[in-house]
This record gives structure tokens, sequence and C-alpha cells, in this order.
């Protein structure tokens, strides 16, 4: 019998260099082989005409946009609500851009690039919920509050060169009472310096109560989002709706995309940094990251050190150990943002609901040895396979050990998501469960671990920690 050959299709990459009036997108093939090269404009047209172009050359695996969060936000948004596969491209290495020069279609090859060497492998945020939503109102409040300082610092200023009767009428007031003094000033007909004075100082005044009424109004409604968005996190001790927003804001419409709460304290930069050298063993605070949320991590912390009991015995003994205040905050900081990781955590990341499974990792499944096929058959075999589950009984049964979970089979592909699935299952529920003859309505939320140490994350150093227990015969 004669057999005839199928030829596998074309998979492409596509990378974007996104501007604000024109993108420019380069496609590669799975062994980087450029196919050729498009400019488009900003518009939904444009959009479409790009997926028309990439479709020519074969099956489309992946997009990668440098800047999903500025210029690229509305091309991402496009592909996404298509299902196609977008990842966030850092900008490339300075030290690679001096050497290869600067171009629009050298950044789209380098982002293209990116994704194929796995490179890049993070999932770009949704922007399409409620979280959108609290960006944008943050954005009008954080403006509003800005111009009104800069009205009040306006005002103070004028003050200094008003004629004297007006300044030692009004120097002495405090920021409240002088725009409301401010306000109720009359110019008066005669035309001299001192009527010029009470006109400005009166349309300062007044501008200021405009901006504040709008920053009250934008607080309300901000309250409400983030009361709705995640009525667990507001709930928390030592979190408002302002650093509640913060934190939603930073992890996005889409926290799935989130591997751990390793990755969101990297993203907030309360992740320690090693800063250790001969005999000394120390971490140092980390100064990147999302540096608004790692704002509304210092503010949580600082509430719950003066006001927060289980924290100032902790502080207590960290402070007898040797550790100064700036470490002790970082520790902290640390710990609620495992916290607020935990309740911020969609339910059901891992039920066996096609909807509900966090997408796989580019990385992982969808480098240049992977093609989505595979994917979609780990992803058939996670949903088939009762044994690849964590065998953990009811929502308020104790999860099962690492001994008790049994995979079958030696391919990577069914081994490696269904263990990391269990995993994280089982440590975060036992993190929750008091132990014996512990009071149960003591937050475990800021429990120390031992250490940040990769060994930390093992059972054994787990159930030294006390974090991890057997679940009773």
């Amino acid at each position: 019998m004669t057999r005839i050959a199928q030829l596998e299709p074309t998979r492409v990459t596509v990378g974007v260099d996104r501007h604000r009036d024109v993108h420019v997108a380069v496609a590669l093939d799975r062994l980087g082989r450029r196919l050729g090269e498009i400019e488009l404009a900003t518009t939904r047209a444009g959009y479409q005409r790009l997926l028309s172009w990439a479709e020519r050359f074969g099956a489309v695996e992946a997009f990668g946009i440098e800047g999903t969060g500025c210029y690229g936000a509305g091309l991402a948004r496009h592909l996404r609500a298509r299902r196609l596969l977008v990842i966030e491209v850092m900008r490339p290495n300075r030290q690679t851009r001096r050497r290869k020069g600067k171009s629009d279609p050298t950044d789209a090859e380098a982002a293209a690039r990116a994704v194929l060497s796995a490179e890049a492998a993070g999932a770009p945020k949704a922007g399409d919920d409620l979280v959108e939503m609290i960006r944008v109102l943050r954005v009008a409040r954080s403006t509003a509050i800005k111009a009104r300082t800069q009205a009040i610092n306006a005002l103070r200023s004028l003050l200094v060169t008003a004629p004297p009767e007006l300044r030692d009428e009004l120097r002495a007031l405090s920021s409240t009472r002088l725009v409301a003094k401010a306000a109720q000033l009359r110019p008066g007909e005669q035309l001299n310096p001192l009527a010029a004075s009470n006109v400005a100082l009166r349309r300062l005044a007044r501008r200021c109560q405009a901006l504040q009424a709008e920053t009250q109004s934008l607080d309300a409604q901000l309250a409400h989002l983030t009361a709705t968005a995640s009525p667990q996190l507001t709930e928390a001790f030592g979190i408002g709706p302002d650093t509640a927003g913060a934190l939603l804001v930073a992890a996005g419409d889409n926290p799935e995309r989130l591997r751990s709460e390793a990755a969101f304290s990297m993203l907030c930069g309360s992740s320690p940094i090693p800063a250790s050298s001969g005999q000394t063993r120390r971490h140092r605070l980390n100064r990147g990251g999302n540096r608004q949320a790692n704002a509304a991590l210092y503010r949580i912390v600082l509430v719950r050190m003066r006001y927060h009991q289980p924290t100032k015995d902790y502080v207590v003994r960290r402070t007898s150990e040797g550790k100064s205040k700036r470490e002790i905050i970082r520790c902290l900081k640390r710990y609620v943002a495992r916290e607020v990781y935990t309740l911020r955590r969609p339910r059901g990341l891992h039920s066996a609901h096609p909807d509900q499974r966090r997408e796989p990792r580019p990385n992982r499944l969808t480098s240049i040895g992977a093609s989505p096929h595979r994917v979609a058959a780990a992803a058939a075999l996670l949903d088939a396979d009762p044994t690849l589950q964590a065998r953990s009984g009811g929502a308020n049964d104790h999860p099962a050990s690492a001994r008790e979970v049994e995979l079958v089979g030696s391919d990577p592909l069914r081994r490696r998501p269904a263990a990391r699935a269990a995993r994280r299952t089982r440590v975060e529920a036992h993190r929750q469960v008091p132990a014996e003859g512990e009071d149960p309505s003591r937050s475990r939320a800021l429990l120390p671990l031992a250490s940040h140490s990769p060994d930390a994350r093992s059972d054994r150093a787990l159930a030294r920690q006390g974090l991890l227990r057997r679940a009773p015969a």
C-alpha cells in the first residue's frame, strides 16, 4: 500500500514592536527563519489585518508583544478575545541593542525570538474586568489629589507676597480652614493689588474644594469596586480600599497568570534578595517590582506593627534575635504578600473543568519542541485520568500527602502539571488548618518560615516548620 507523507503545517511566531500610531510585526517559523514583516495602524482594522497576514504563513502559535500595559494593550486584548496566545516581552537588553542596532523591525524580531527561546513566558494582564475599572479610577484619583496639592501650595505661596492686611488674617490658618476662608473672599470694586489677591485666592480655594469633592466621589466608587472584586482582601486586618486597590491592580484581572505566591512577592518587590558575604548570611530589601504595590504592603505592615498583637509579638521576638527594624519590615512584607496572594487567588484553578484550568506555561509546552497539539493532549490527559489529581476528598478534608499522590506513567507532560497542582493545593490548605492545641481564632498568616531558601519548599523543611502535617488515617 502506498503511503503519502503529510507535511506538518508551518508554526508561526509573531513579534510586535508597538508605538502609539503604528505597530511593526515580524513573523518567524519554528526554526527562527524570518517569514515576513508588516506595518499596521493601531485600529481594529489594523489588528485584523495583522491576524490575516500572520495566518497566511501557517498556524499561529503565539504573539510576543512588548509593552502590553501601554501602547500594546489594544492589540493584546484583540488577540486574547480570539483565544490566541499572547506573551508579554520585556525590552531588549541594552548591550544587545547597542551591538545589533535599534529599529522597529529589529525590535519586533527580537520579541519573536524571545518567545521562541522561552526567554519571555509571562502572560499579560487581561484588562477587561473589575480590576481595570479600579485602575482607571485610581489614575483619576491620583491626578485629582496631585492637582489639589498644587492648588494648596499655590495658595500658600500667594500669601507670602499678599498685602499685609490679607496675609495677617490668613497666614496662621491650617490648610482646611485656609481653603474655607479664602473661598469666601470678595474682590470688591476697587482695582488694586488687594482686590487682585482676593480674586486669585478665591479661585484657588474653590478649585481645592472642587477637587476634594471629586476625590471623595472617586473614593466611594473605589471602595465599592474593591469590595466587589475581592471581599476577602478588604476584610483582612490593616487592608483598606486604597491598599487593596493597589494590590489588585498589580495582580490584574487574571491573577492566575501568577504561578505562585513567590512570583506575586517578586512582582510586588517584597521578595528577599541575598546580600551575604563571607560568614555573614542575610537578605536585603528588593528595590524592584511594582512600587505602588510595595508601598501598599509597607502601609499594611506599619498598621499591623502598631495594632495587630501577633505582629507586635513577632517584632519583639525578631528584635531579640538581633534583627534590625528594616529587616523585620522586609520579612513582614513578605508574609503579607503571601497572605494577599492566598486571599486573591481564584478558587478552582485546578478543577477538572477546562474553562477553569490555568493556561499551560509557554516555556514548558509551547517552545520550539512542543506544539499546541501536545498542549491540548496534556490538558486532555489531566481531564480524563482521575489518578493524576490529588485525592483530597471534600472541601473540609485534609489533602493527601505527597506519598499518597500516585502519578501514572513517565511522560513529563502528565507528571509535572499534576504534581505541581497537588503540591500547591496541599501546602496552601495545611497553612490554613490549625494544629492540635492551637487557638483557631489566631491568624496563621504571619507565622514566619525558617528560611527563604529553596530547601524551605521541600516536604521535609515544611514539616520541620510545622506548616505541613500528615492527614489523619
